[in-house]
């Protein structure tokens, strides 16, 4: 199945009808764009590098928070640039910022035929599992309700970025398809689609941190 060839500007409605409310307090949020520098993540089937897909939807999110949402956020990306930023760096500026959230963002690969959007957690239970749970959910349903993603759902590892940030906040790791797939790898060739991929993950960031439980 295709994706959808969904508006960017019928998400900017939405978005400007639900940012209209009253908030007070600014969540401090790390955006991580995964690999950088001499590590390029995964190849796509046309040739795009994950480590400039993953950064040019971070860099999407941070503008997209300022120029929609009048900076409803106050965003930080582990890396503005195609730079390498170790693993335990991330962690440290999550947790010398205060994070309230952390998400790290990823394109998937596979050498079987696989597409869809899935989010891990760590597998340990920690005082932040919960939460990282309903953000993974929220994000995850963002991403398949608006863009036509393939849900497959959200999963446990023991990956280091989420094993040393989950202790501080709610932390997940948002695999956002597979460019290893045609569809998906073309999908983020086109701003547009990139656009639609940010605003995406932050209405899924936002709706899990207005959420009334």
């Amino acid at each position: 199945m295709k994706l959808k060839n969904v508006s960017f500007w019928v998400l900017m409605l939405k978005m400007c009808i639900i940012f209209g409310q009253n908030h007070v307090a600014k969540n401090i949020i790390v955006i991580d764009p995964g690999h950088g520098g001499i590590d390029s993540g995964a190849i796509g089937i046309n040739y795009i590098q994950e480590k400039n897909v993953v950064l040019d939807i971070a860099l999407e999110i941070l503008r997209l928070n300022k120029t929609i949402l009048n900076n409803e956020f106050d965003i930080f990306l582990t890396r503005y640039k195609d730079t390498l930023i170790s693993l335990s760096d991330r962690s440290r500026l999550t947790k010398s910022i205060k994070a309230n959230v952390f998400l790290s963002l990823h394109c998937n690969a596979s050498t079987v035929a696989s597409k869809g959007v899935e989010i891990y957690l760590h597998n340990s239970d920690n005082l932040n599992t919960k939460e990282s749970i309903l953000l993974g959910l929220s994000v995850l349903n963002e991403s398949s309700l608006k863009l036509g993603l393939k849900k497959r759902g959200v999963k446990f590892a023991d990956f280091q970025v989420l094993r040393e940030t989950c202790v501080f906040c709610p932390a997940i790791l948002v695999e956002m398809g597979f460019i290893t797939n045609y569809d998906e790898a073309n999908y983020f060739l086109k701003p547009s689609n990139i656009r639609a991929m940010a605003l995406a993950v932050l209405m899924g960031l936002y709706n899990y941190l207005n959420m009334e439980l």
